[in-house]
């Protein structure tokens, strides 16, 4: 039963009406039918030939270019470069706040200063 074959409320006095109306729905003749399928086969587009399968590249190059693809393309390989050549740059260079702050922070507090979830453990044994 659909929502639509219970009576409301809000029908009223029409409900009769309604009610004769569900029951004696008309049904499409099969001449109708028979345009509509017409009309739809001509608006639909023609069949179109299968697309030329493109040349195959060379092995070495095929891969390379999947694999960049899965990473996200030349972008991600852009900020992949970048990001090595910083890294790069900051461990041959490092900057002397960052040297003077780990100095500080092992000589004070020992090597669990660096650990950043040391004081968590600390915490939970009770201590």
């Amino acid at each position: 039963m659909r929502m639509t074959d219970r009576p409301s409320n809000e029908e009223g006095a029409l409900a009769p009406w309604f009610a004769a109306g569900r029951e004696a729905a008309p049904l499409p003749s099969g001449e109708f039918m028979a345009r509509m399928e017409a009309l739809a086969l001509e608006s639909q587009p023609a069949p179109r030939a299968a697309p030329a399968a493109p040349a195959r590249q060379s092995r070495g190059r095929g891969r390379l270019l999947a694999r960049l693809r899965a990473m996200g393309g030349w972008p991600a390989l852009a900020g992949l470069t970048a990001a090595c050549a910083m890294g790069l740059w900051i461990g041959a260079a490092a900057p002397e706040a960052a040297v003077d702050w780990v100095a500080t922070a092992t000589q004070e507090q020992g090597l669990s200063g660096l650990d950043p979830a040391s004081g968590f453990d600390y915490a939970m044994l009770g201590l």
